[in-house]
């Protein structure tokens, strides 16, 4: 299986570039640092440092309370971040800045993952989420790397696909030293795929302990004056291909939403353009916020089409809808307005979050819609009720206040792994 694995791997290789210079069409810095992918990089860093791999900016903003406590605990250890994105890898350099070196991971290729390990020389690797990589993960474990997997999650879909390769998978999971589960659904998932359950824990999702800034809520009282003091305002965030669409078809049929401005965020930036345009051809006014677009009375939307941003125009809203939840893509981070006490949306598919959306539900701070026409409903009525909205909003902020401690648990694991080394 590993070696049917590694033909693949070298076969595929002229089509992943390909696929780069697909990309870079709309996203120039795909054209960039290819070396990197291939594991040739410049002056190293320091050897002995904390790696953590986070694939894009989902992963990369997860891994920010993380990555501050390390910074804060290991002063006297280089930390290196690596993502897989360019979109990644700017939200990296933007939260940072030098207090972390960052490059790209290389593809799963033996020389290539060699070049990286040698280069960065780590005493700990640590992998959010969902990274299965098993020519990186055999590589560590000869070099006696500890590889972490952090805020660890399966989802349904990720487990079926896992599962059809079971045996490559079962001998990758046996070079993970630690294995810090979200919830008992996940390690009971990994387990299922092999790992051994003594290198098993439940930490909980450290999502849930996500710290904002203390100025925010002075920025987005700023921003909510610049879009309308008196107006309802409501976003639809980190939408995919098909839901900005339905959103905008559906709201020509909510008279009551007339007035209210939508904030659009796409959550791939090379859909930008795309997505204004198609704001346009409905005949909806349109601001552009990387442009400093004036937003007027007639302004129906207002387009997110910057990085980092994204909790500020939560903050700016009155009620918040998380996409890649309309579409199968398994939904975005609902915690993040719910952290901020804005009432939640987000559609039926959110796989990605199996624990967290039904105790979001059940806590009385989101509600779950069947699709477009459902969600500009709920938006027009919550807009209507605002006791409503504010007490949706006060039981999501509860919710997460009361699920707060993963991050901490997290660093324990992370601690004892390091111990046993030493």
């Amino acid at each position: 299986m590993r070696i049917l694995y590694f033909a693949l791997l070298y076969l595929s290789a002229p089509l992943v570039m390909i696929r780069l210079l697909w990309r870079s069409r709309n996203l120039p810095d795909y054209r960039r640092r290819w070396g990197e992918r291939f594991g040739f990089y410049g002056a190293p860093p320091p050897a002995g440092g904390i790696w953590l791999h986070a694939v894009s900016v989902g992963e990369v903003q997860a891994a920010v309370p993380l990555l501050r406590e390390l910074l804060l605990r290991h002063p006297d250890h280089s930390v290196l971040v690596t993502t897989t994105t360019p979109t990644g890898s700017t939200r990296v350099r933007d939260l940072f800045g030098g207090k972390v070196h960052h490059v790209y991971l290389p593809y799963d290729l033996p020389d290539a993952v060699g070049r990286f390990l040698d280069w960065a020389r780590p005493s700990l690797g640590l992998v959010m989420e969902t990274e299965l990589w098993p020519n990186l993960f055999r590589a560590c474990a000869r070099r006696g790397i500890p590889l972490l997997i952090a805020n660890a999650r399966l989802s349904p879909r990720s487990f079926r696909g896992y599962r059809r390769l079971r045996r490559l998978v079962r001998a990758t999971l046996a070079d993970v030293t630690r294995i810090a589960a979200q919830s008992e659904t996940d390690a009971a998932r990994f387990r299922a795929l092999g790992a051994d359950p003594e290198r098993v824990v439940v930490t909980g999702s450290i999502k849930f302990d996500l710290r904002l800034p203390a100025s925010l809520r002075e920025q987005a009282e700023v921003l909510r004056r610049a879009l309308g003091s008196h107006r309802a305002v409501w976003i639809a965030a980190s939408t995919h291909e098909g839901e900005e669409e339905a959103i905008l078809a559906a709201l020509d049929e909510v008279r009551d939403l007339a007035s209210a401005l939508l904030i659009l965020v796409p959550r791939h930036p090379d859909r930008f353009d795309r997505v204004a345009a198609l704001c346009q051809r409905r005949g909806l006014p349109v601001a552009r916020r990387s442009r400093d677009g004036e937003v007027t009375a007639e302004t129906r939307v207002y387009l997110g089409d910057t990085l980092g941003e994204l909790p500020l125009l939560y903050a700016a809203a009155d009620v918040a809808f998380v996409g890649g939840s309309l579409v199968p893509v398994g939904g975005h981070n609902v915690l993040e307005p719910a952290a901020l006490g804005v009432p939640v949306l987000f559609g039926p598919c959110h796989f990605n979050f199996p624990e967290i959306a039904p105790m979001l539900i059940e806590a009385g701070g989101a509600v779950e819609v069947a699709d477009a026409r459902h969600l500009v409903a709920q938006v027009a009525d919550l807009l209507r009720d605002p006791n409503r909205a504010h007490q949706m909003g006060e039981a999501g902020l509860a919710l997460v206040e009361a699920n707060r401690g993963a991050l901490g648990r997290l660093l324990e694991q992370i601690e004892e792994v390091v111990a046993v080394r030493q």
